[in-house]
């Protein structure tokens, strides 16, 4: 049986087997520009980071290849994947699982933080991973505030990653709101954006699971230091400190050198 839940399918060798490719795609075909690298450690921490591209973005691949040749293949990673995927996708569910994936929740998340492990987590979801183009260098978290109050909860640092260029991969016309109101996508699909896209290769391409091919265009991350919400801070003060330092970050990588 198939458990989306389940913190042992993770498979370190299976990682240090695939990492040289994922180092490939990287550095040569997106041609990743990292900084911040000094302030990863190997202490639990939650991860947030901004999604771009939907379910073929680059930025996931890039910030796993960074944060697995940094921390190595053995450390303790996992990253929460959208339910879509680990529900209602089962095959690669168990695919992703090999890579450290969870189904999205915050129990999960609780569970692997506990157990001294760091979290990857792109609070957005789809609501900015399908963004209009037009809004590409904006960091659009949505009305997700699980992270503020897990990390508040648990006394874990919470460190932004930030990734500029990826929402490049393809052009996102229409982010499909009301198609996917009138699809009912978030009550059987937990997804609120049937976008409409130009990509590679069907030129014109609908909805939120049509796998494409990303754009080889350069890609800008940068690892920003821990920050901490404190037991009695107020979580949307603490929210939007954190946002607003990814914001200014992505508008800094947007200038470029």
């Amino acid at each position: 049986m198939f458990d989306g839940d389940d913190l042992d399918a993770r498979e370190p060798a299976f990682i240090s087997r695939v990492l040289p490719m994922f180092r490939w795609y990287a550095q040569h075909y997106v041609r990743l520009a990292p900084s911040g690298l000094e302030h990863l450690g190997n202490e639990p921490a939650l991860l947030v980071a901004n999604h771009n591209g939907g379910i073929c973005g680059p930025d996931l691949p890039a910030t796993l290849a960074t944060l697995w040749g940094c921390l190595g293949p053995e450390a303790p990673l996992y990253a929460l994947a959208h339910d879509f995927a680990m529900r209602q996708l089962t095959p690669l569910g168990r695919v992703l699982q090999k890579f450290g994936a969870l189904r999205a929740s915050p129990e999960n998340a609780r569970r692997a933080l506990s157990r001294g492990a760091q979290v990857l987590v792109y609070p957005g979801g789809d609501i900015e991973a399908y963004r209009h183009f037009s809004r590409r260098d904006a960091i659009v978290l949505g009305r997700r505030r699980g992270y503020v109050r897990l990390a508040r909860e648990l006394g874990v640092p919470i460190q932004p990653i930030v990734v500029q260029g990826a929402h490049r991969s393809a052009v996102v016309v229409s982010e499909g709101c009301r198609l996917a109101r009138l699809a009912k996508l978030h009550r059987w699909a937990r997804i609120e954006r049937f976008p409409i896209a130009l990509c590679v290769p069907w030129g014109l391409a609908l909805g939120p699971w049509l796998p494409y091919l990303p754009l080889p265009l350069g890609l800008r991350l940068r690892v920003l230091p821990k920050t901490w919400v404190g037991p009695d801070d107020d979580v949307e003060l603490a929210h939007a400190r954190i946002a607003g330092s990814m914001q200014s970050t992505l508008n800094e990588l947007c200038r470029g050198p």
